[in-house]
């Protein structure tokens, strides 16, 4: 009895990782910025990462939690190496309003400074 609830168990689970997996793909497919793209990438990484666990747990083994925590390190390292090159683009192209002087009206004449 204990074996079918598991089974049904996984059946829903894996359904649901079947769906956000389709979800996630068409993320990427369709994301308008490349960060979009990323930020699903790393979420198919974590379906992928929660299949192994379901696959682990229908044939009760666990051989795949080596897989699993390389996978989630190179999620983790992915994401922070996105974020870190995001992060300084931003910074390259930022704007700052304040220290930019406007030019002179060429049509008064006069000089600041004067």
């Amino acid at each position: 009895m204990v074996d079918q609830v598991v089974v049904v168990m996984v059946a829903a689970g894996a359904l649901m990782l079947a769906v956000a997996a389709v979800l996630t793909v068409a993320r990427m497919s369709r994301g308008p910025s490349s960060l979009d793209r990323v930020v699903a990438a790393d979420v198919l990484i974590a379906v992928v990462i929660a299949a192994l666990a379901l696959e682990a747990v229908l044939n009760d083994h666990s051989t795949t939690l080596p897989v699993m925590l390389v996978l989630s390190l190179l999620g983790f390292a992915g994401s922070v190496s996105i974020a870190r090159f995001v992060a300084d683009r931003d910074k390259a192209t930022r704007w700052d309003v304040e220290s930019q002087q406007p030019p002179a009206d060429p049509g008064t004449g006069a000089e600041e400074g004067r």
